[in-house]
């Protein structure tokens, strides 16, 4: 069996009003300037614990300019406020564009090195500041995951950094953080969350290590996620899509992503959609398309997602393939990049920008070239 690094925060708190033991920890920590990066409808959620804070005599200051996925220049604009405030730790409390930027700002914060320098795999040469995330959607899974994505306005191109540094001190994981997270959001996040699952256990370089994290996180997120988002106040599904997106996040490190990310970011890229609705339409095609290079794997899919054997392996996996659409359909998201107002003419341009995301591309059970990049686009 090949060797691999699992990774990992130092701490992972889970369950129901966990937030509420972040302060009596961040107290006794002997910090006193806390950087808060979060969005303004999460503010009441957090209210208590910050207004703790403040009366035991910690210095706050709350960013909330945070509006879609965070391009690089947010990111250098909110670094900039927390050096002039002086904050010795961070926290983000929001979904991924949040606690991307979180584990960047501590990272950065007292670093001689520019983050165009860090674009890509191990180039951060050390730790930032303590930082923790505490996630409001049940999607990325940043949370648990030493990756973070911007917007490069240069090229509107998505740039990944990926590093061990990125790895937050302790992840508090709140379900009821979620619980107010609209049907769309919720939608979206959640096939996100099932996209992480699907590629980390398809993957050319999946593990025994990591496959158990992803078949478990399929089969909570396919059980759970039309209950999420026909009922945000239902507690389990809540909880159960919380759990799953922790753990598509931690195949995050070890083994990573792969076609379905690297298309999509394109579509994010060029034509500022959210990034789980680029991945939500992609995902089942991308799935029919790659089934050739492990049949296997893509049947294992569609068993955890609760489907019947078939006779075959094939048979199962479209059965996977199946479920997966029609999950996307019963939670209301557009089957098509015509619905989204993306035109056929920007297929060429987006098909040669998806192949400069190699990182993600060598990871793909099927080799995939321009040309069937272009055949995917066009299809949808």
């Amino acid at each position: 069996m090949k060797a691999i690094e699992l990774k990992q925060p130092q701490r992972i708190v889970f369950g129901t009003g966990c937030m509420n033991q972040m302060c009596d920890k961040y107290l006794a920590s002997g910090m006193k300037r806390l950087f808060v990066i979060t969005a303004t409808p999460i503010l009441p959620m957090i209210k208590p614990v910050l207004e703790k804070m403040a009366g035991n005599g910690i210095e706050l200051l709350t960013e909330t300019d945070i509006y879609g996925e965070p391009t690089v220049g947010d990111f250098k604009r909110i670094l900039a406020k927390a050096k002039d405030f002086g904050a010795d730790s961070v926290i983000g409390v929001g979904g991924g564009s949040v606690m991307d930027v979180a584990k960047l700002v501590a990272t950065f914060l007292n670093s001689e090195q520019k983050i165009e320098e860090c674009y890509g795999i191990g180039f951060i040469k050390r730790r930032g500041v303590w930082f923790a995330c505490a996630p409001t959607t049940a999607g990325t899974g940043s949370e648990v995951s030493p990756n973070a994505i911007l917007l490069d306005e240069s090229d509107n191109g998505k740039k990944g950094i990926i590093s061990n540094h990125l790895l937050c001190d302790v992840a508090y994981l709140d379900p009821q953080l979620t619980m107010t997270v609209p049907p769309r959001i919720t939608a979206e996040t959640g096939m996100d969350a099932l996209t992480h699952c699907i590629e980390v256990y398809t993957n050319k370089f999946a593990h025994p290590c990591v496959d158990m994290y992803a078949l478990k996180g399929i089969t909570l997120i396919a059980q759970h996620l039309e209950r999420a988002v026909k009922d945000g106040s239902d507690t389990e599904a809540r909880e159960a899509m919380l759990l799953g997106s922790m753990y598509g996040g931690l195949g995050l490190g070890p083994v990573n992503t792969a076609a379905v990310h690297a298309l999509a970011y394109p579509v994010g890229g060029m034509f500022h959609k959210s990034h789980g609705l680029s991945n939500s339409i992609l995902l089942p095609t991308v799935m029919r398309f790659n089934m050739k290079g492990n049949e296997k794997r893509y049947a294992d899919v569609a068993i955890a997602c609760g489907c019947q054997p078939g006779k075959t392996d094939e048979e199962t996996a479209q059965r996977g393939v199946a479920f997966v659409s029609e999950l996307s359909k019963a939670c209301g998201i557009p089957q098509s990049l015509e619905e989204i107002g993306i035109p056929k003419t920007a297929v060429g341009e987006m098909a040669k920008a998806a192949m400069l995301q190699q990182r993600l591309l060598k990871n793909n059970p099927r080799d995939i070239t321009e040309q069937d990049c272009i055949d995917i686009y066009n299809s949808l």
